[in-house]
């Protein structure tokens, strides 16, 4: 983020009761993730103390202090997408992309996490990217469904025929 669109935000905010956390969002949403200077001249120009600056940013699962991929990919891993296959889907993803989960790809085009729960058991093995939801997916279809975020076809997550 640029100096200049820290200022700005800064500057929205200052003196204002309640400031913080929605200064934090908007800077978060200019960089991508909150970095400890970051947090400093937030702390610095709101006249927060650090230590509540870094708590309110730790305490909040919204926030990241390290990068983060563009696109969030969530697993979900609980019993139904479990049971129906879900460790295949994401060993899958895991080896296309070449991250663990809960790390980004190298490129930060991509974040790998897994989830107790997508709230969509009849779709089991479901996930997620962005805010888009993929159902029965199998270690075939998330590759498909990698190339409409990479640029790939309009036909991506349409399962392959000879499945």
């Amino acid at each position: 983020m640029s100096t200049s669109a820290l200022t700005e935000i800064i500057e929205r905010y200052r003196g204002k009761p309640g400031s913080l956390i929605p200064a934090l969002q908007k800077a978060q949403a200019e960089m991508g993730y909150l970095s400890g200077e970051t947090l400093e001249q937030v702390s610095k120009g709101l006249g927060i103390p650090f230590s509540r600056v870094f708590g309110v940013a730790t305490f909040y699962s919204q926030f990241y202090l390290s990068p983060r991929g563009k696109h969030t990919i969530k697993v979900c891993v609980g019993t139904a997408c479990h049971v129906r296959g879900a460790g295949a889907a994401l060993q899958a993803l895991e080896e296309k992309l070449g991250v663990k989960a809960g790390n980004p790809t190298e490129d930060l085009n991509f974040q790998l996490e897994t989830v107790a729960c997508l709230g969509t058991c009849f779709l089991a093995p479901a996930i997620m990217i962005d805010k888009d939801y993929y159902g029965e997916q199998t270690p075939k279809t998330v590759g498909k469904i990698l190339k409409k975020y990479i640029g790939g076809g309009a036909d991506a997550g349409t399962p392959d025929p000879e499945e």
